[in-house]
């Protein structure tokens, strides 16, 4: 059967236009299938109860509480040692002897001139030697013979001058002889009184000083040439042989009682304010794993000091050390618990987001994401306190699977593990 056609095509055109507009249709109708976003895919955690900490995580130093070093006072030669490092010790035990030979000879030179400076210092006092004080002494003596002597001669001439026996000129020859009679007497007076000048005195007693002060000086370094151990303790460092030669300052040995050591801790500048005494501390070093020493905080900063490029505060702690695990110098972590909480709500700390400083979460309810602000408290590098807004086993949301998508209120989720 044939198809009619008109002369222009005009019932092809109008059937081709219908199957277009019927085909548009059905891709309208199924646009919204496609385009339909399907649920968020999120990771999850729950709120748990359970104990919290608030810490400070920093480093220290290990040191003896009671510590002893020795150091040469003079350069010399090692002569003996007695012990050897690592050795425990008694109180009064010889551990070391330097060559002293040097510091005997300045001891008795420096005997010697205190004995001088005593015998200067004798002169000064009674005036000279002996012998200077016997001559003196003579020589007043026979100064105030003279005088009295003088005295009389010229009484008498007085005596025969009223009775015409005497001239004037004899009394006046006698008046002259008992003025200078008497002016040597007080010279003589005045020598035994004052023989020596201020500066002369001053000088004297400093040479007796000086005499003093170099002996006790040689007498000290005598006493710190042989070594005891002030105290029972370890020699925990033995840097020197013996036979070696050192210089004044170096360092001989050190003891310790390493039954108690000190932390030496350094605090970063901002935690500062978070420190105070009596909180617990916690020590580990690497050499010796699961193992933790426990403290608490016995002094804290006085001042801010710097520590290579931090700005830091220093605190101590002191630690049993029974079984000497703990060796001085070493560097060991530290944690300083400024805070504990104990059953209480915590979540991860990933999970809290903060909005003008407003906490939130997004829980996760009927598979839907719902902000929730939440109150906190304490807070570690993990997890945080939650003391509002969530209950012990709510479900919130930590992060989105795909990188590219968000997490937003009211979004439909699947939990992934």
């Amino acid at each position: 059967m044939a198809t009619n056609h008109n002369s222009n095509g005009h019932a092809g055109t109008a059937s081709s236009r219908k199957w277009i507009a019927v085909g548009a249709l059905a891709v309208l109708a199924l646009i919204p299938v496609f385009t339909r976003q399907g649920p968020l895919r999120v990771r999850t955690t729950q709120v748990e109860r359970g104990p919290i900490r608030s810490l400070i995580s920093t480093n220290g130093k290990i040191e003896p509480i009671q510590n002893f070093e020795a150091h040469s006072p003079v350069a010399t030669t090692v002569k003996r040692i007695y012990v050897k490092e690592g050795e425990s010790v008694r109180k009064g035990q010889l551990l070391l002897q330097l060559d002293d030979a040097d510091l005997r000879s300045e001891a008795a030179r420096a005997q010697a001139q205190i004995k001088t400076a005593q015998s200067d210092q004798a002169e000064v006092t009674t005036g000279g030697t002996q012998e200077e004080v016997l001559t003196l002494d003579s020589q007043l003596v026979n100064a105030r013979d003279s005088v009295a002597f003088d005295q009389r001669n010229l009484h008498a001439l007085r005596q025969l001058e009223q009775q015409g026996a005497a001239s004037p000129g004899e009394v006046k020859a006698a008046e002259d002889q008992l003025e200078r009679a008497q002016t040597d007497l007080k010279l003589l007076e005045q020598k035994k009184k004052d023989r020596y000048s201020p500066p002369e005195v001053a000088k004297v007693q400093a040479q007796g000083s000086q005499a003093q002060a170099a002996y006790d000086a040689a007498e000290d370094s005598l006493e710190r040439s042989t070594v005891r151990a002030p105290f029972d303790g370890v020699v925990y460092s033995l840097p020197v042989k013996q036979g070696a030669y050192v210089q004044v300052g170096d360092l001989l040995l050190q003891e310790g009682d390493l039954s108690k050591m000190l932390v030496r801790t350094f605090v970063d500048e901002p935690d500062i304010g978070r420190l105070a005494s009596g909180e617990k501390i916690e020590v580990t070093w690497d050499a010796v794993p699961n193992r933790i020493w426990d403290g608490v905080v016995t002094t804290v900063p006085s001042e801010i000091k710097q520590h290579g490029a931090r700005n830091v505060g220093e605190i101590t702690c002191t630690l049993d050390n029974h079984d000497r695990r703990l060796l001085p110098n070493v560097n060991v972590s530290v944690t300083i618990i400024t805070a504990e909480h104990n059953d209480v709500l915590t979540l991860r700390r990933e999970a809290v987001h903060m909005d003008d400083a407003k906490p939130y979460v997004y829980e996760v309810e009927d598979g839907r994401l719902k902000r929730q602000d939440v109150d906190v408290s304490l807070q570690n590098l993990t997890r945080v306190e939650i003391t509002g807004g969530l209950s012990d086993q709510a479900v919130v949301a930590l992060s989105s699977v795909d990188p590219t998508k968000s997490l937003t209120n009211g979004a439909r989720v699947k939990v992934v593990q």
